[in-house]
């Protein structure tokens, strides 16, 4: 069975010599969470993440969830484990203060979240979805739901989730047909199904809060008539504990591809209790607040599930003899060398090693950006964050999801056949993945959302905020002794992209087919540009490191060379992107539907 071990080497060089979280914190006002207090954190978590979830991983993908009379059983030891995952205090990290949490920044939950993840995707699922939800219920609820159910999702007692899905409709929730009508006590009574909910019903947590989106008797038509209600499986009795089961039922587990052990429910909502959340017909709104909180965590999915998979792939490449290096025998005293000497087997390592840094990198700029939002208090700085969120959120979702992917693959590869077989855990990483760029909105959908509302929409503003920011270190390096070359080459890309929106608007006046047959190619490149980024900021703070003498050179020499092979090797797939998003609408529409 394949281990999991947290690359604290890496997580600490990009939280402390990249990003300089330390500085922000204490910016921010937050100065009880000093270095020791992160470095005790990680150090715990990687404990927890290691030792306790990662057995669990495959033996939960194996026995899966099952389910007797709308009662679902997770797999052995998930019980337990997320019995600990409450008591040692993870859950409640980044919850408020007031509803029993710690009030540490997201960026460090976030962090931890990513270690809980990489060791088994499946069970951080359970928590990962009330995060959400308490967030959602934070903003948009009242002071006595925020009483009522906070005190109990902070600290991990409750769960939560969130319905949208419908059998008849995925994507387009204004076709939702789960009606909500009113009571004379204030209540409401839900009645509907909703699919593919995830962590919908399970025996680790004493309940299980649903937002559920439905609509009102009087609604308007489409997206504009969706109401959220909170529906609890059991109803708080009044004091605020487990009380009368309500009316909903979990009606049968999805038989899916991956993540086995997290329940995947068809939930029966018939006559339950809800209770309406902010104003009527505002539940779209208020659900992305969860869905944002989703986005951005599928999009780290990627990239948990390439790190694990890098893991076990570098570990069999440095111990798997198979024929000689074609310069000669690497190592003569043995029958064959490790494969990791063949050329095409560090290209799939050194692929992995650069999508799966280069996306901790974005996660963790992401996870900044999340604190400066939020503890900043300057208002200019504030709204800077929140625009660069708006703007990367879907290329973190589709772009890491996309690579992350291709790394798992890679990883299956890199083991040839014993890639196939499970007991290498290979095959089961690239099956838990696959799902990712489909949830939480498709990478299609992510791509229009990115092109169609925060680029054209807005004139390019949001974009703007992030490409400035490109922009600046661009001109901070100029002339780099050793990254001058590559720092050329950014700058370029960085006008380059801006020109392409002036050019695909000027098309959609025509088409607006344009921006649809654009959006995914202008995702993809706007993904690697964005890598490139983050990987030249990796490289220079390595670079400085050398510079300054560092008893470290492995570990620094490392991150230039990863930096290099993504520039020469993956970085000039932007321009592929580029031609096929000029090459236009027509060649995908004029293709009639009989001719398919």
């Amino acid at each position: 069975m394949p281990d999991y071990n947290a690359p604290l080497r890496d997580m600490r060089f990009v939280i402390n010599e990249v990003f300089d979280f330390n500085a922000g914190y204490q910016a921010f006002g937050l100065e009880d969470v000093s270095p020791d207090l992160v470095s005790a954190v990680l150090d715990e978590a990687a404990k927890f993440a290691g030792g306790v979830l990662a057995p669990l991983n495959r033996t939960g993908d194996e026995e899966g969830c099952h389910i007797e009379d709308g009662v679902v059983t997770t797999p052995k030891g998930f019980k337990e484990a997320y019995q600990q995952y409450v008591d040692n205090g993870w859950g409640s990290m980044t919850g408020p203060v007031e509803y029993g949490g710690q009030g540490l920044p997201a960026s460090l939950g976030l962090i931890v979240g990513e270690m809980v993840a990489s060791a088994n995707y499946s069970f951080s699922m359970y928590p990962g979805l009330s995060h959400g939800c308490l967030a959602a219920i934070r903003a948009h609820g009242n002071d006595e739901q925020k009483d009522l159910y906070l005190n109990k999702l902070t600290p991990g007692t409750w769960t939560g989730t969130m319905c949208l899905t419908e059998p008849h409709c995925g994507t387009d929730l204004g076709l939702v047909k789960t009606r909500a009508l009113p009571q004379a006590d204030g209540s409401y009574k839900v009645t509907g199904t909703k699919i593919f909910i995830s962590c919908g019903e399970h025996d680790m947590a004493e309940n299980i809060v649903h937002l559920v989106l439905a609509k009102l008797p009087d609604a308007p038509a489409g997206t504009k008539g969706i109401s959220m209600f909170i529906v609890p499986k059991f109803l708080p009795d009044a004091n605020g504990e487990v009380g009368e089961r309500n009316s909903l039922k979990c009606g049968s587990l999805e038989h899916k591809m991956g993540i086995k052990a997290s329940a995947t429910c068809v939930m029966n909502f018939d006559d339950a209790t809800g209770f309406l959340v902010g104003e009527a017909n505002k539940g779209l709104n208020y659900m992305f607040t969860m869905m944002n909180h989703a986005r951005l965590g599928t999009g780290m999915q990627g990239m948990c599930h390439g790190e694990a998979s890098y893991q076990t792939a570098l570990e069999y490449a440095k111990d798997r003899l198979q024929m000689r290096a074609l310069n000669g025998a690497a190592e003569p005293d043995k029958p064959a060398d490790p494969i990791i000497v063949h050329p095409d087997v560090r290209r799939m390592l050194l692929t992995m090693k650069a999508f799966n840094e280069g996306n901790r990198a974005l996660t963790y700029y992401t996870a900044q950006l999340l604190d400066k939002a939020h503890y900043s208090k300057d208002e200019a700085e504030r709204a800077d964050a929140e625009e660069q969120l708006a703007f990367l959120t879907p290329i973190c979702k589709a772009f890491m999801t996309e690579t992350g992917l291709e790394v798992t693959n890679l990883g299956m590869q890199v083991l040839g056949g014993h890639g196939y077989i499970r007991e290498w855990g290979q095959e089961q990483q690239v099956r838990d993945c696959r799902i990712a760029p489909i949830y939480e909105g498709t990478n299609g959908i992510q791509a229009l959302d990115l092109l169609g509302r925060k680029v054209l929409m807005t004139q390019g503003k949001m974009m703007r905020a992030f490409t400035k920011q490109v922009h600046k270190f661009c001109q901070a390096n100029e002339g780099h002794a050793q990254l001058g070359e590559y720092v050329n080459q950014l700058s370029a890309l960085n006008v380059q992209w801006g020109e392409q929106v002036q050019k695909i608007g000027m098309k959609a006046m025509q088409n607006r087919d344009e921006i649809g047959a654009a959006s995914m190619d202008f995702l993809m490149y706007s993904g690697y540009v964005t890598q490139a980024f983050l990987w030249l900021k990796m490289a220079a703070s390595a670079q400085a490191e050398l510079d300054a003498g560092t008893s470290e050179k492995d570990f620094y020499q490392a991150k230039l060379a990863t930096q290099a092979f993504y520039f020469k090797r993956l970085l000039p797939r932007a321009q592929a992107h580029l031609s096929a998003l000029e090459s236009g609408a027509d060649n995908l529409m004029d293709i009639a539907v009989s001719q398919f």
